[in-house]
């Protein structure tokens, strides 16, 4: 059984056992009230606590006079007149000894069946009363006294049956009603349960499909659930994202492992091929053989190089604990990391700017992986545009110290740019003479953010780049 229909089967439930003891104390406090309610008088009577315990103590009323007679007593006959009331009081022959107010066709005498005829059940004495006895013991005698009252009052409700028969109709009809009660219970709550389950059962499928990875589900954003389908639809607009973006991430890692194997592939091509050409049985001239080494030893740098690369992005990835502080002077740094480039043949006639600060600055890192990253975005700069580039590094400090390298260059566009800082990634602009790791961008990155810093990088199409570094 699914998640769906045990919900709905849970929700019948409950509204079907909670009808149920709704019912039972429904029973309950209705018997109560009725019970009570007899026990009251609601028109003024005196028989506040019901008309058998009036009965009982009307006794109090019946008294012997000074003349050894039998009489009801002034407050008594206000009573039965006040609540239009008639009584007889009969000796032990059942024979009337004293009335008030009697209807004249009721019986000065009694036999023991009219008495319990005229007690048991409504409408006797006449048919215009119902009675309810009492007794009362004057001097040694005891007497019974009827006290009628208008059947508009009371009403008898007789029940004969044998206990055990009683017993089981009641179990019968308690089971009946249960039974009844559930079923109509359990009707009403599936009809009721389809209404206000049907949202969570949506929000059940919304996450089923999340899970399977369908992204493109939107749900009205309406009635009780309205937060949740709207975190429902951002949580698909959120993973649809994270999906097209780590595709993209898996199509780069592919590349850049294709590039990578390719810039390692052809340097051990060209190592592997001039070892060789040493190896046959030639008499090469000394300077043949100074060239030859002279390539294979450039060429096994620039796998070493390549190789560096990946083991510091990974050391960096995994733990800082590679990062050597000391305290610096960062415009030394910054101006030593250009007379670097300005001291590399190939580089030495470019337009290069340096911007002191105009006091030292003194921060503390490491100067090795520091300088390296000034010099691969310079390098970056230089390889990337044509020769006529002009670039500027610049120094500053306010609150915090500041490296802007900027140049006016061919410039980067916006579908680049954003994944500028990611490993792997190798921009369209990248030609023959910058093959590299696809990494260096990434490692200056997180070489700043380990020294708790931050790169930002500017870029328009024709007109330049501008990268930030703050430290």
């Amino acid at each position: 059984m699914n998640m769906k229909w045990k919900l709905t089967l849970r929700y019948v439930l409950s509204i079907a056992f909670v009808a149920i003891f709704v019912v039972i104390l429904n029973i309950i406090a209705l018997m109560s009230l009725t019970f009570y309610s007899a026990s009251q008088d609601k028109n003024g009577h005196d028989w506040h606590n019901g008309v058998g315990y009036y009965t009982r103590n009307f006794q109090n009323y019946i008294q012997i006079d000074e003349n050894d007679k039998l009489i009801i007593n002034e407050e008594g006959k206000k009573s039965l007149d006040k609540n239009n009331l008639w009584v007889q009081i009969l000796d032990k022959d059942s024979k009337e000894v004293y009335s008030y107010k009697k209807p004249s066709d009721v019986n000065e005498k009694h036999t023991p069946i009219e008495l319990i005829n005229g007690y048991k059940y409504s409408h006797g004495f006449g048919g215009h009363s119902d009675i309810l006895a009492g007794q009362k013991k004057l001097k040694n005698e005891s007497y019974t006294y009827l006290i009628g009252f208008p059947m508009r009052y009371i009403t008898k409700y007789t029940f004969i049956m044998e206990n055990d028969t009683l017993i089981r109709y009641i179990r019968k009809a308690i089971y009946v009603i249960i039974i009844i009660d559930f079923l109509i219970a359990a009707v009403f709550g599936y009809i009721f349960s389809k209404g206000l389950t049907r949202p969570v059962k949506k929000i059940i499928t919304g996450v089923d499909d999340l899970a399977d990875g369908n992204y493109d589900v939107y749900y009205k954003e309406k009635g009780v659930y309205s937060k949740v389908f709207g975190k429902l639809n951002s949580l698909s607009d959120t993973l649809k994202s994270n999906e097209i973006e780590r595709v993209k991430i898996e199509k780069m890692r592919e590349d850049w492992i294709a590039n990578i194997s390719h810039d390692i592939k052809t340097p051990l091509s060209s190592i592997k091929g001039y070892a060789e050409v040493l190896s046959e049985d030639y008499d090469f001239t000394s300077e043949e053989i100074s060239e030859f080494a002279n390539i294979i030893n450039s060429k096994a740098d620039y796998i070493k190089e390549l190789v560096d690369d990946l083991n510091l992005t990974m050391k960096l990835k995994n733990s800082n604990s590679i990062i050597n502080k000391e305290e610096v002077n960062l415009n030394s740094l910054v101006k030593n990391s250009v007379i670097d480039i300005f001291n590399d043949h190939r580089y030495s006639d470019r337009d290069i700017e340096f911007i002191d600060s105009e006091k030292v600055i003194k921060k503390n890192l490491d100067k090795t992986l520091i300088k390296r990253v000034i010099n691969n975005l310079i390098y970056n700069a230089l390889v990337h545009n044509n020769e006529d580039i002009s670039i500027s590094v610049k120094v500053f400090e306010d609150e915090k110290a500041h490296i802007i390298i900027k140049d006016n260059g061919k410039g980067i566009n916006e579908d680049e740019l954003k994944y500028i800082f990611e490993r792997y990634y190798r921009g369209t602009n990248t030609g023959e003479a910058h093959k590299g790791s696809g990494l260096g961008m990434a490692i200056a990155k997180e070489i700043i953010v380990a020294h708790g810093g931050d790169i930002q990088i500017r870029s328009e199409l024709s007109k330049g780049t501008e990268i930030e570094i703050t430290l």
